[in-house]
């Protein structure tokens, strides 16, 4: 038997390859994504831990900022002495660095990396463990010089001699360029410029007794962890200490989570190859081991038993697993270094060399392609079983045309309803997190349900599709039409493959476009403002920016918006962070606020606080409650509740609770805070594009931030919601590539399987044009097929996915005909391009041979 099976698997490995290819391509990506992962982990472990001081006293913050509030948190300068002093220092010095600057040029060109990676202002402090050394002119001497690191001065063009103007909190100030810093670790991506110590104090942090932390070299002999301890007693808890292998652990958990979407990215596109490359398995195993009756009727008369003959089909998808894993192996090394090199691209310098290959990425590997081959084969591999021994003496086949389909009726009823139960849950659910449970389990219940019914629809869609084909192509498409309704098993395994990919694409397209609608009726409804000024990143700007604007001729009414954390202690005991937004007191003037009890008025005025109806109503919370309120720092007030909206509204930017207060209350507790937007009404008699000519001009040295109006403000959401979608049609590219492979083997496999039939066509007329277009049509209408049963699953699965989205206020449902449309075009490009090389192959055959072939 092993003999009989590993001459099979030899015989057949033509038709075997395009099934390997899915199992390559699914491996590829899981290795890839492991492998690169796992490299820049290390590397970046490595730069972490070669780079970080002994102890870092940083001031203690106990609120995160999700949102960005523009604030610097510093330590006292002084503090250095201090620490100066405890037993087993050896050397201290203090750090003055931000990240939230922009550097331009004379051409008010931005300096800075434009992949989202930082541009970081520090003081110049060499020493044995910095990350870069001076390699070109001078370090910074006085205010007025600066150095800059030499991949940025290399992209930009910047050259010693240069001025560039940097833009911090405090204000702008110019520096001429008198160093350049070559870095001797991997170069993260940021733009590094360096300036004296009391010049980045002074024009960093607004003052010179300032530091953003103080770093600590340890005395020979003394351990970090030691060291801790003893600064820690000496300077007290309000500040947070961390050794050199907590600020690595620290940092590397940071940039995990730019990680993380890498790989569950990756592991995306493997899962939807995984999927889709099941389905060409399973029906590649079908169709061969019906080719194979009556060799598989021989051996069960020749003594094999039927375990032996599921053992055989097995072992030959044992084979076809380890080859297509090995080669996926070495393909997931490749795409590896291809993303290293991208992040090369990007200003993330890796080497290929420090390349790292775990033990978990092989064997992660091999589970996935030889699991996955496995699992796709064991149901043909049980129908080969049952093969008669007197299949032998017949021309029969097993499959599975005559069989009744009535099982799979019921399963997949019993399943639909099941799935269709969960979606209806979902739509009628209240809250975010149970809603999205019962897409989740709606979703895969009706995928699977569609892929155990869809058999059972092959025969009347597909008549209605190929309805038009005799009367279109006369007996050729007569008999296309009659070949897809043939096996409904088979075309409807063959369409799955397609089905996947569009029913994913169908869904998120749905609630993209639903996304969209609704932004775009929120910012009609809420927004009342000529125009927005925020940065292109919504990050906070310098209260400079906000003087400028306040300065523009033509410019009425202006209203600031700035961020901050807070923590509320709320009536039903619960303590809750999340992020507040102040606002100047005429916000009504550039906003539609709807409220369900009080003002704006009230919920701006000094000492009181807004928020979202449902948030409090969950909370036990009134107008009128008294709130301990904690802001960043450790200050402490205590906020009157003034009003509830009622806006049913995308929350945004991630806040809880809709939190809002006036501007004046925000700058007593956080004084050292940024504005994140500004909103300007026209004066009266002003033209308001006057006025966005008059604001672009004066904000044309300050190219972090935009003047939007509402038709900007829709585009930039657009964008943000595009980027989601450029991820989905990724992921339907490699779907349709493996779909394409499966229609590819199915009618490859079909034609070898219809040898004698081709040949009996072509000996009583049928022309070899006519053969391909019968082919070709029979391909486009499986594809067609596949591509209405994916985008029907996908339109529910889309409308589920507003409802979800409904619960966070985004009311609107769309649907994106365009795209739809040209899905269903696309198939039939996709149907044609499957049938080429089928169709070719089929129309080369020799008549004779043909009629001949057994």
């Amino acid at each position: 038997m092993l003999k009989a099976t590993l001459r099979s698997f030899l015989a057949h490995k033509g038709r075997l390859v395009l099934s390997a290819l899915a199992v390559v391509l699914s491996v590829a990506f899981v290795a890839g994504s492991l492998i690169f992962s796992d490299t820049v982990t290390r590397t970046f472990d490595r730069l972490f831990a070669s780079t970080s001081a002994d102890v870092t006293v940083r001031p203690k913050e106990d609120l995160d900022e999700s949102v960005p509030s523009g604030r610097t948190p510093t330590v006292p300068a002084s503090l250095k002495e201090r620490v100066a002093g405890v037993e087993g220092v050896a050397d201290t010095h203090i750090d003055a660095s931000v990240e939230n600057i922009t550097v331009v040029d004379r051409d008010n060109e931005s300096v800075g990396p434009t992949t989202g990676a930082p541009t970081i202002a520090t003081n110049w402090y060499p020493t044995d463990r910095s990350p870069v050394e001076l390699t070109s002119g001078h370090a910074p001497r006085g205010a007025g010089q600066a150095m800059l690191d030499a991949d940025t001065a290399d992209k930009k063009g910047v050259e010693l001699g240069d001025t560039l103007t940097v833009l911090a909190r405090p204000g702008s100030f110019e520096v001429e360029i008198v160093g350049i810093a070559t870095f001797t670790t991997t170069n993260p991506g940021a733009a590094l410029v360096f300036l004296d110590t009391p010049t980045a104090q002074r024009e960093l942090l607004g003052a010179t007794d300032a530091a953003t932390s103080i770093s600590v070299t340890a005395a020979p002999g003394v351990d970090d962890d030691t060291l801790k301890r003893r600064i820690a007693a000496e300077v007290g808890g309000g500040y947070e200490l961390e050794t050199a292998d907590e600020q690595a652990e620290s940092a590397a958990a940071s940039l995990g989570g730019f990680l993380d979407v890498i790989k569950y990215v990756m592991l995306g596109f493997a899962g939807v190859a995984v999927l889709v490359g099941i389905f060409l398995i399973v029906n590649t195993f079908s169709m061969l081991i019906a080719q194979r009756t009556r060799e598989l009727g021989l051996l069960r008369a020749l003594g094999a038993d039927r375990r032996q003959v599921r053992r055989s089909v097995l072992f030959e998808a044992l084979l076809l697993g380890l080859v297509g894993s090995t080669l996926g192996l070495a393909a997931g090394i490749g795409l590896a270094l291809g993303l290293i090199e991208l992040m090369g691209l990007l200003g993330m310098n890796l080497k290929s060399t420090e390349m790292v290959l775990k033990w978990v990425t092989p064997v992660a590997s091999y589970v996935v392609g030889v699991g996955v081959t496995f699992v796709a084969a064991y149901l043909p591999a049980r129908r080969a079983a049952h093969v008669s021994p007197m299949a032998a003496l017949a021309d029969a086949e097993i499959a599975g045309v005559g069989r009744p389909l009535k099982m799979r009726a019921v399963a997949g009823s019993v399943v639909a309803l099941a799935g269709a139960a969960a979606l209806v849950g979902c739509a009628v659910a209240d809250r975010t997190s149970s809603a999205a449970s019962l897409l989740g389990l709606g979703i895969v219940l009706t995928l699977v349900a569609t892929v155990i019914a869809g058999p059972l629809l092959v025969r009347p869609v597909i008549r209605v599709l190929g309805g038009a084909f005799p009367a279109l192509f006369g007996p050729v498409g007569r008999m296309s039409q009659r070949n897809a309704l043939r096996n409904p098993r088979r075309t409807g395994a063959t369409a799955a493959a397609l089905m996947v990919g569009l029913a994913l694409v169908g869904g998120l397209s749905v609630a993209s476009a639903s996304m969209t609608e609704s932004f775009d009726r929120q910012i009609d409804e809420t927004l009342g403002a000529d125009f927005v000024v925020q940065n292109a990143n919504f990050m906070p700007f310098s209260p400079e920016i906000t003087a400028k604007i306040e300065d523009t001729g033509g410019a009425g009414l202006v209203v600031r918006q700035r961020f901050t954390p807070v923590e509320l202690a709320l009536p039903d005991g619960e303590k809750v962070e999340s992020t507040a937004a102040g606002y100047d007191p005429r916000l009504d003037d550039v906003a539609d606020i709807t409220y369900a009890e009080g003002s704006s008025r009230a919920a701006l005025a000094a000492g009181h606080i807004g928020m979202d109806k449902d948030f409090a109503h969950e909370h036990g919370v009134r107008v009128g409650d008294v709130l301990a309120t904690t802001f960043p720092g450790g200050r402490e007030a205590k906020l009157t509740v003034g009003a509830f909206t009622d806006q049913g509204s995308p929350e945004g930017f991630g806040i809880e609770g809709g939190l809002f207060l006036g501007l004046k209350t925000v700058e007593k507790y956080v004084p050292d805070g940024q504005d994140s937007a500004v909103y300007v009404n026209a004066a009266s008699g002003t033209d308001a594009d006057a006025l966005r000519a008059r604001l672009e001009k004066a904000l044309d040295p300050y190219p972090q931030v935009q003047v939007r109006d509402q038709a900007d403000y829709k585009e930039l959401i657009r964008q943000q919601i595009a980027v989601m979608l450029y991820l989905v049609y990724a992921l339907l590219g490699l779907a349709i590539v493996i779909a394409v492979l499966g229609v590819v083997n199915t009618l490859a496999l079909s034609v070898v399987e219809r040898t004698r039939e081709i040949g009996l066509l072509r000996a009583i007329g049928l022309g070899r044009r006519q053969l391909r277009r019968m082919i070709r049509l029979e391909s486009v209408v499986i594809a067609v097929f596949g591509a209405l049963l994916g985008l029907a699953l996908g339109l529910v699965w889309g409308v589920a996915v507003q409802q979800v989205l409904a619960l966070q206020g985004m009311q609107e449902l769309a649907f994106p005909w365009t795209t739809i449309v040209a899905v269903v075009i696309g198939s039939v490009v996709v149907g044609l391009a499957a049938a080429l090389l089928p169709a070719l192959r089929a129309s080369r055959m020799n008549v004779l041979a043909a009629i001949a072939h057994e």
